[in-house]
């Protein structure tokens, strides 16, 4: 079938490419539900972490092609992680990073998954099951789990402390679960009871002991970030040999959030500067300067030290500050702007 072509999406927009991380220690194709079809055909969805560097591409393409439905795989890179991991052509992608994704539109599925940046999760469902499925009627949706993110959670300790007692196998290193207060610092800052401790103020606690993880929480002062995973959620992972990292945490119960910012031309213009400056993270960033009082920028809640993520919905990662200009003025007389501020901006660098 002839490619659908989607407007403004090139070869470099459409391929996403992902190296094999030996800190994972994995190198195989991702386990599945169960690898038998049921009495329909339909079979079940697999899971896959891929993960990179900044440098590295990932080995294969994401297609729209008619006379087929979904978002398909295709032109896998041989020898690849995407072929090593067990990516087939003619996959179809159903969930990015947990979220569905089969009834967005391409552009946006390409941008959750570049959104991902360094690592991502997907579930993919192989093409005959896919047609088999869709032919039934069947909600795809109801084929895969529920909740699979581990969940980042921000704790600002009380007179009583973080509100979460920790306890595990004597003698045992990095298995550590949580005993959580009713309504204490740690219950409302979204952490599960029971939920299984994976990162403190992101770093892996897997090789802590019992009094270091102590040690650990005391020097954290009056804050602590930790990353934690249901039963469900961690059980999920194991039994797939996937890790679980912050990249693939659910971040809304973070007080930290990216705003996004509508802003409509006035005669005056935008109301604001945007310059080229070092981040946090490294690399050069897009940082907006000289907020105009009374003008759009500031009526739409820009503030001076902002960085700039996103431009009318698309990531400027990569881009320099001419092209990013270029971005913002593609639009003669209105632009939406995703920024984070500094404090953010560090926040999400410090736990990865």
């Amino acid at each position: 079938a002839a490619m659908k072509q989607t407007e403004g999406l090139g070869d470099k927009t459409s391929i996403i490419k992902f190296e094999f991380n030996p800190k994972d220690g994995i190198d195989n194709p991702a386990l599945t539900l169960t690898e038998d079809t049921d009495a329909e055909g339909v079979g079940e969805p697999r899971f896959y972490l891929l993960s990179k560097d900044s440098a590295e591409t990932f080995g294969f393409c994401l297609h729209e092609e008619r006379g087929c439905r979904g978002h398909i795989i295709r032109q896998i890179e041989l020898g690849g992680v995407a072929q090593r991991r067990g990516l087939q052509d003619g996959d179809r992608l159903l969930q990015v990073n947990g979220h569905f994704v089969d009834h967005l539109d391409h552009m946006r599925v390409v941008r959750r998954i570049k959104a991902s940046r360094n690592q991502v999760l997907l579930a993919v469902l192989d093409g005959d099951s896919y047609e088999a499925a869709k032919s039934l009627g069947r909600d795809l949706s109801q084929m895969l789990p529920p909740d699979i993110r581990p969940r980042l959670c921000h704790v600002t300790r009380d007179k009583s402390g973080f509100g979460f007692t920790v306890s595990g196998p004597e003698g045992t290193k990095g298995t550590f679960q949580l005993s959580v207060r009713q309504d204490g610092p740690a219950d409302r800052a979204g952490v599960p009871a029971g939920s299984w401790l994976l990162e403190l103020n992101g770093d892996s606690v897997k090789s802590y002991s019992h009094t270091q993880l102590t040690k650990k929480l005391k020097q954290s002062g009056s804050k602590v970030t930790l990353l934690v995973a249901s039963s469900a959620v961690e059980e999920f992972y194991r039994l797939r040999g996937l890790r679980v990292t912050a990249a693939l945490a659910d971040p809304a119960w973070l007080p930290f959030k990216a705003r996004e910012l509508h802003l409509v031309k006035g005669p005056a213009g935008y109301g604001f500067l945007l310059k080229e400056d070092d981040c946090i993270s490294g690399g050069i960033g897009q940082f907006l300067w000289d907020v105009d009082e009374g003008l759009p920028a500031e009526q739409a809640g820009m503030k001076e030290g902002d960085r700039v993520l996103a431009v009318n919905g698309e990531s400027i990662e990569g881009l320099d500050h001419k092209q990013t200009v270029l971005r913002i003025r593609a639009h003669e007389q209105r632009v939406t702007l995703l920024v984070i501020d500094p404090a953010g901006d560090e926040f999400y660098h410090s736990v990865g």
